[in-house]
């Protein structure tokens, strides 16, 4: 299989969206309103993680583009937990995306304490053999939400998986915390959003 080929057209989608939402933020930096978006990463899916995802799920070569939702993955990080929400409504209301499947895993977390907004989108790009459509996840998440995340994905790399009982306790009162941390500071947004305004005014 010619991986480059496969994966440049998901480089794009990858590429487009970090612009397009990179330019929402600095519309609401221009306007001097607060931006739902912290900051966004982006990524497309490394070879042995596609192999390895499509072994687990008994998903055929041939099927990897339609069955493998993730290879394009793009992360949102917010502020505050009302910021999440704030964001899946402007990409619902966009028309150069459209929204083939959500999950809240904010206000559903998972038994490990994960938490995070996630929306399947399908995205068109323009390659040299014409418009393709591809699928992409979109993770929306709050800095604490991030930190925790970030942390137990490196456990369960190192642990393959299998995390110890002990640490998997102590991840999941951490999941809690970094939950509290973010109630907190919703109950103080419009305080600290004054202080940033005054601060960008400097």
């Amino acid at each position: 299989m010619n991986w480059g080929a496969l994966l440049a057209p998901y480089i794009q989608v990858v590429e487009e969206l970090k612009v397009k939402l990179k330019g929402i933020r600095k519309q609401f930096e221009y306007e001097s309103r607060h931006s739902p978006i912290e900051f966004i990463t982006g990524r497309v899916k490394p070879v042995p993680s596609i192999l390895e995802k499509a072994e687990s799920r008994q998903i055929k070569m041939t099927d990897i583009e339609q069955k493998i939702q993730d290879i394009a993955g793009l992360r949102v990080v917010c502020q505050f937990v009302d910021d999440i929400y704030t964001i899946v409504e402007m990409l619902r209301s966009r028309d150069d995306l459209s929204i083939i499947e959500e999950k809240d895993y904010v206000s559903e977390k998972k038994n490990s304490g994960y938490r995070s907004y996630h929306l399947i989108i399908e995205y068109p790009v323009e390659t040299i053999d014409g418009r393709k459509i591809l699928m992409a996840e979109i993770q929306i998440r709050t800095l604490a939400m991030n930190f925790w995340a970030t942390n137990e994905h490196s456990l369960n790399y190192k642990y393959k998986g299998r995390i110890p009982t002990e640490v998997k306790e102590r991840l999941q009162r951490a999941a809690e915390a970094a939950f509290k941390l973010d109630e907190e500071m919703s109950k103080i947004k419009s305080e600290v959003q004054e202080a940033q305004r005054m601060f960008h005014r400097k």
